[in-house]
């Protein structure tokens, strides 16, 4: 009788122990299954999201069949494709988009440079600089004066001229009514801070460039329409009052200078997206002949 009972209590153990494991196997089935669900789900919405051009939203839900379900090794296989179609799409995107700015800033840069003479000596400079027509180089050395121009590569400079006096200046100060003001940084580099005398003159001419220059005609043509006050610095300081063309034309070489340098920029980025684009297609292509092989 006792084994009897004993058998019965075994049989009723392995009974509830399958049914226990049927249940726990069918629930994580079912869980599996339902995660599978949710990460096609996750699929299919990044697929909608590309091909109604959201490329970040897209993106972004490929992402997350990654995070939150890292075991749907098909979803995220297929998102991983998808993921390459998006980012050649939105490269595709930029690509058009810099081109349409690029051509923009062409238009205008063409208009700016009405302004400007082209001035390059064969012999000696490998890239050009642009003269604001309104103030030429020549007359400029027979007054005291604040003149400017920009590189081919839209690098501005300013230079400073100082006619008939000795002052052995190397920094300039630009400043408004209300005490406000930009100095440059000193310059004493050979070819930049240079000094010549004449049978009639001495003159000393200083060219601002780069960080020399540090804002001088950004405050110009910040504020062209008001008085600016020029301050020579040297052993000695002069100063005058900026006249409205002199204003005028370093306002015009630091609107050419930024043009000039977006649109290089521009074309950095242009060239970068290309780039990123060609590796896209290498790996789409040696993709497809790994599956075919």
């Amino acid at each position: 009788m006792i084994q009897f009972v004993i058998k019965i209590n075994k049989w009723i153990f392995k009974t509830i122990f399958f049914v226990l494991f049927a249940a726990l196997f069918s629930i994580t089935l079912l869980s599996c299954s339902d995660k599978s669900k949710k990460a096609k789900d996750y699929l299919k919405i990044a697929e909608s999201d590309y091909l109604a051009g959201d490329y970040e939203s897209a993106k972004s839900n490929i992402d997350s069949i990654k995070l939150l379900y890292p075991k749907a090794f098909k979803e995220i296989r297929e998102g991983f494709d998808l993921m390459q179609d998006v980012r050649k799409a939105e490269n595709k995107r930029n690509i058009i988009f810099i081109d349409s700015m690029i051509d923009a800033n062409i238009i205008k840069l063409k208009e700016l440079q009405r302004n400007f003479d082209f001035v390059r000596d064969e012999n000696y400079q490998e890239f050009g600089n642009y003269i604001p027509k309104i103030t030429p180089s020549l007359k400029t050395l027979e007054q005291n004066t604040l003149r400017s121009g920009v590189s081919e590569k839209g690098i501005l400079f300013l230079e400073s001229v100082l006619s008939g006096r000795n002052l052995n200046h190397n920094k300039i100060k630009v400043s408004i009514p209300d005490g406000s003001y930009a100095e440059s940084l000193t310059v004493t580099a050979d070819g930049l801070n240079y000094k010549f005398t004449t049978l009639k003159k001495t003159y000393e001419i200083v060219r601002f460039i780069g960080n020399d220059e540090n804002g001088l005609s950004e405050f110009i043509y910040t504020f062209k329409d008001i008085p600016i006050t020029l301050t020579y610095i040297g052993k000695k300081n002069y100063t005058k009052t900026l006249s409205k063309i002199e204003k005028d034309a370093i306002s015009q070489s630091f609107e050419l200078s930024n043009i000039l340098y977006e649109i290089e920029e521009l074309k950095y980025e242009k060239g970068k997206t290309e780039a990123l684009l060609r590796y896209l297609d290498q790996r789409t292509l040696q993709q497809a002949q790994e599956t075919r092989s």
